[in-house]
């Protein structure tokens, strides 16, 4: 996005984003509701577009990232499938339907009506009961990524939208859009997707993200921190409560084989046993299981032994 070091940089251009979010999980695009995480970004490019590039800002990693500011950043498409959602501005639709994010900054008119999405398996049987699905066909995604003038698709489609996620894939190569792959379906990891995004001349980045300051990065933080002092842990337990449509889909075990691969390896040091449980504020408890082995490849899930037992550290 820059020029060569000899070479005068091109006029800097904002780059555009689609916000893709359906009632399946949940920026650039994806195939996804415009949910909490969409409205977490889109909150969050408002409310520090005035940060100065040399500030240490809390909640934000970089103010200017290779010559672009957060100021840069528009949205320029927006796709879900919640009839509460589809055909409202984006601004107005982050805080629809079942969006329950902390309302930290006012959003403006965008210009930006979201349009209706492809379902596949993004609408999880838990979801189908809070959410009802927009009437109409679904949008031509090529189109509209085309003729928004859109640069980068953040695909937050739900957890376990395997199929979904991949369909947007190729709507998004179609387009010639970069894709960042903010949920646990492998795309970026995968030399199939790497090589036709190599052909295609656009990036691609992921797959699935943390919490700024969630349990997966605090459990990994612990325990390194423990083996780092010499103290060497035999099992760990993460506990995750939540209450929004996130949960809901994980309420499927089915839908969390990609979910299972993504984060154990990501959470501890390898050689420790990781378990970890996910709690509904909706009451409907699950919990899930897994463990690492040295090499830290994931071995196997079975159900944690209960939410009541602790880590044993020797």
């Amino acid at each position: 996005m820059q020029g060569a070091p000899d070479q005068a940089a091109p006029p800097r251009r904002h780059p555009r984003l689609s916000v893709r979010e359906s009632y399946e999980q949940q920026g650039p695009g994806r195939h996804h509701r415009v949910g909490n995480c969409a409205s977490s970004l889109v909150q969050g490019v408002e409310y520090y577009k005035h940060a100065e590039p040399g500030d240490q800002v809390p909640g934000l990693m970089h103010v200017d990232l290779g010559g672009y500011h957060i100021s840069d950043i528009e949205f320029s498409a927006a796709i879900d499938i919640d009839v509460e959602k589809v055909g409202k501005d984006l601004s107005e639709a982050v805080f629809s339907g079942q969006n329950n994010t902390v309302k930290f900054s006012d959003v403006p008119n965008k210009g930006v009506k979201v349009v209706r999405g492809m379902t596949h398996d993004g609408l999880g049987k838990y979801l189908k009961e809070v959410i009802t699905k927009a009437p109409g066909s679904t949008a031509d995604i090529v189109s509209v990524l085309k003729e928004s003038g859109t640069d980068v698709v953040v695909n937050y489609l739900p957890v376990g939208s395997e199929e979904a996620t991949k369909w947007y894939t190729e709507q998004i190569l179609a387009a010639g859009c970069a894709m960042v792959n903010c949920m646990p379906v492998f795309i970026a990891r995968e030399d199939y997707w790497q090589d036709r995004f190599r052909k295609a001349g656009v990036p691609v980045i992921g797959d699935d993200i943390k919490s700024q300051l969630g349990a997966t990065i605090v459990h990994r933080v612990l325990t390194r921190l423990f083996q780092d002092r010499g103290v060497r842990i035999e099992n760990t337990y993460q506990l995750n409560f939540g209450g929004n449509t996130d949960f809901l889909n994980m309420l499927e075990r089915e839908r969390l084989v990609s979910k299972r691969s993504a984060r154990p390896t990501a959470s501890a040091p390898s050689s420790i046993r990781s378990w970890r449980t996910a709690t509904s504020t909706s009451g409907r408890p699950t919990t899930c299981a897994g463990w690492t082995t040295a090499s830290g490849a994931t071995s196997g899930w079975r159900d944690a032994p209960s939410a009541t037992s602790r880590s044993t550290w020797s």
